[in-house]
């Protein structure tokens, strides 16, 4: 401890005294630490040219981990490779080295790396240049995004040995445009793609769909490039790595790097209502936590599930900190931020100048944010491999290293919280895609026409196109000329795709304060719940109220204010049944799983105080509704299994079982909790039947619900285990949810649908 200041002067010593600090350690459930790990080194391989591992010597780099020489040699055999291992392990060297090793041996090689964000791209590039200039090699590697200047773009194009960008950039601006890449599509002999384990659900299955495009311009080159993948620690890597890429690929999963001692602390936030089960704000918790961290001068990342929470948390604490550090030294992170605050924020953090930050899981990824000593997670990140992506990101240099992972009332983070064997024995959770979904293939089946024209019986993937291309024919985008299938709409089909959204556009947020500037943007789909008016949306910590929504324009209006509350909107969805793939009997009700179409719309919002986060008012919002057609599993429950239950006690019964569901879906899923949606209908429009619908939230599905499907009777198992075990008397947030929703009697209610799904009586 530092006499002068009373601040302790190293991590060691700040772990020593949370364990001494009796407020935070009544709160703490569970402590695991985890020893730490040696190295475990491999010799250079022989065919690494000399000048390179030189260069790698002068950095300090004697010897390669095991997991970098296995995918070496393994790209050195012709092979395509997914290096898994942990954050900050050196998975970069496992595809630096063969792309460096080929340039050196053959100077036209060339390279193209993909990033899921800018800023890991530019990361990249400022490491390539540090290698090229120890090397002395005239080795050119550029970024290719948005920001590259258009008389830097044509050297790029003419003379870039490794073109490093993104998959927004790949799809609209290099595909479309292969001609004028020649040179690098001739001559490509590796697609680098790190980070692979973020490419899931939508944005995976957009890139999948963009990778088979890549593939197919690069066989009219004459080219067959081989993947180098590297990803974060999942169920199903050589799966995932082989759906993306489209061939087969081997797994490199023996890390051989070395990591400083870890300190995992499970905190649960003390009930303040024991009869309702109401514990208090996992907001408040965490703020409180982060506050005592930084005030010793630990460094600290604070991870947050929504933007909202986020600029919650950074309000809170640029206020507790404001005369000991300063409101700048802490400062948030998040989508919606502009690409110039981003890269101040990510210089701030290596440099030490800015002491802690709140991000969103934008900060999960491999940015280079120097030494982090300390994580505290507001609420379960919704993963597995999140939680320990997120950990990753402090103690990063071999030293010790403190993370909180501070619960909500949610059941899926009171699960955890009770449970912490299944998070620290169980592997990660499986990545799932669908490129075939039928929307996104018709997308890119359009920009693929565009680029090149389809040959008769030719293959997309795995899927025959004829069907599809007939179609597109009588819509007049192709026309089919001799065998053989030609684009002939005046438009660009890319500019058009988002890979990112199910919305194809998003809307732009302009503050009218002091003029006009544009200080972020939201995706349309999320626009009715943030961005209505009266909403108060919250950016850098402060609020601004919407004045008006421009549907049309794509424009929100806010202003800056100064109030003492934030804005909660409420989605109301009806859901109708198309189409039935799949069912089986379930116990005395049916499982199905199909196609639905479901019509949202923004109806109330609620005005929540900060720091009590009471509820102080309400107003309505005038949107309009939007229509959506995607995949569903749904559970019909029968006479026998509803006999008896009155229809509003089957109401409390369909919705307490229904969020105990929909929280626990995402420990088989690698998804966002937002991803899957839930809907309990007493009279289902489809059969007049008490029905709970689970739906993929994009049009046409990504493969979540069908998976709910098959994961059916471990879903059901396992919220029954949860909703009986909860110590709670008749309800809470922590099973089937509060007793304002739910009524006094909804968990014994929820338990007995339960146990009709078993077939108990």
């Amino acid at each position: 401890m530092n006499r002068l200041t009373g601040k302790v002067s190293s991590i060691e010593e700040m772990i020593e005294t949370i364990r001494n600090t009796p407020e935070l350690m009544s709160q703490v459930t569970h402590w695991q630490t985890i020893a730490p790990r040696p190295a475990s080194y491999a010799d250079f391989p022989a065919t690494i040219h000399p000048g390179l591992r030189q260069a790698l010597a002068d950095k300090g780099v004697e010897r390669l981990y095991t997991h970098q020489a296995d995918s070496f040699r393994a790209a050195e055999e012709g092979r395509s490779v997914v290096a898994v291992t942990p954050t900050a392990s050196g998975k970069t060297l496992c595809y630096n080295l063969p792309v460096l090793n080929r340039i050196l041996h053959d100077e036209s090689s060339r390279a193209l790396y993909l990033f899921p964000t800018k800023a890991l791209a530019q990361d990249q590039v400022a490491e390539l240049h540090e290698i090229a200039d120890r090397l002395g090699a005239d080795i050119k590697s550029h970024t290719y995004d948005g920001d590259t200047p258009p008389a830097v773009r044509q050297a790029i194009r003419n003379a870039g040995h490794i073109v490093v960008t993104n998959p927004d950039m790949l799809h609209s601006a290099i595909l479309p445009h292969h001609t004028k890449w020649v040179k690098l599509f001739e001559n490509i002999k590796y697609i680098v793609i790190d980070e692979l384990h973020s490419y899931r659900g939508v944005f995976g299955s957009h890139v999948a769909n963009v990778i088979r495009r890549l593939k197919r311009i690069c066989r009219f080159y004459g080219s067959e490039p081989q993947f180098i993948c590297a990803s974060a620690t999942i169920d199903n890597p050589g799966e995932h790595a082989e759906r993306l890429t489209g061939g087969p690929v081997t797994v490199v999963d023996n890390n051989g790097a070395p990591s400083g001692e870890k300190h995992f602390v499970f905190y649960n936030p003390p009930v303040v209502n024991k009869q309702l089960g109401i514990r208090r704000s996992s907001v408040l918790e965490a703020r409180k936590i982060a506050a005592f961290l930084l005030k010793n001068d630990i460094q600290t990342i604070v991870f947050a599930r929504s933007r909202v929470r986020v600029e919650l948390l950074l309000t809170y604490l640029q206020e507790l900190v404001r005369h000991e550090l300063g409101a700048k030294s802490i400062r948030g992170y998040r989508g919606g931020y502009l690409p110039k605050q981003r890269r101040e924020i990510e210089r701030g953090l290596r440099s030490g100048e800015i002491r802690g930050v709140v991000s969103t899981n934008a900060l999960e990824l491999g940015i280079d944010i120097g030494q982090l000593q300390a994580c505290v997670m507001n609420g379960y990140p919704g993963t597995v491999a999140s939680t320990w992506q997120q950990s990753g990101r402090a103690g990063r240099r071999q030293e010790s290293s403190i993370t909180f992972m501070v619960a909500s009332s949610n059941p899926l983070d009171q699960f955890m919280i009770e449970n912490p064997r299944y998070f620290f024995e169980r592997s990660p959770e499986r990545a799932l895609i669908q490129p075939d979904n039928l929307i996104i293939l018709l997308d890119h089946v359009k920009c693929a026409a565009y680029e090149l024209p389809f040959e008769e019986n030719e293959r997309f993937g795995d899927e025959p196109l004829s069907e599809l291309l007939e179609f597109l024919a009588e819509e007049k985008i192709v026309h089919r000329v001799q065998g053989r299938w030609y684009w002939m709409e005046q438009s660009f089909p890319a500019h058009d795709i988002s890979l990112r959204s199910a919305a194809q556009e998003n809307i732009v947020i302009i503050d009218m304060s002091d003029g006009s500037r544009v200080i972020g943007e939201v995706d349309r789909f999320s626009a009715p719940t943030l961005v209505h008016e009266e909403a108060i949306y919250i950016h850098e910590g402060v609020q601004y109220q919407v004045e008006k929504l421009d549907y049309e324009e794509k424009k929100a209006y806010v202003r800056e204010v100064n109030v003492d509350y934030y804005t909660d909107a409420n989605l109301a969805v009806q859901l109708k049944v198309l189409h039935i793939h799949k069912e089986e009997q379930a116990g005395l009700a049916e499982r199905r799983f199909g196609e639905v179409t479901l019509n949202a719309k923004a109806t109330i919002f609620k005005k929540i105080r900060l720091r009590t986060h009471e509820n102080i008012g309400s107003g309505p919002i005038h949107l309009p509704e939007e229509e959506m057609h995607t995949n569903a599993y749904w559970i019909t429950f029968g006479e026998q299994a509803t006999d008896g239950l009155s229809a509003n006690d089957l109401q409390f019964a369909l919705l307490g079982l229904s969020n105990v569901m929909v929280h626990l879906a995402p420990l088989y899923l690698m998804c966002d909790s937002f991803d899957i949606r839930v809907v309990p209908q007493v009279r289902s429009v489809h059969d007049k039947q008490p029905t709970i619908f689970f739906y993929d939230r994009y049009p046409g599905g990504v493969g979540l619900s069908e998976r709910l499907y098959e994961l059916h009777e471990t879903l059901i198992a396992e919220a029954s285990r949860h909703i009986v075990g909860c110590g709670c008397l008749s309800g809470c947030p922590a099973c089937v949810g509060p007793i304002e929703e739910v009524g006094l009697t909804g968990k014994p209610l929820a338990v007995k649908l339960l146990a009709s799904l078993k077939g108990w009586r």
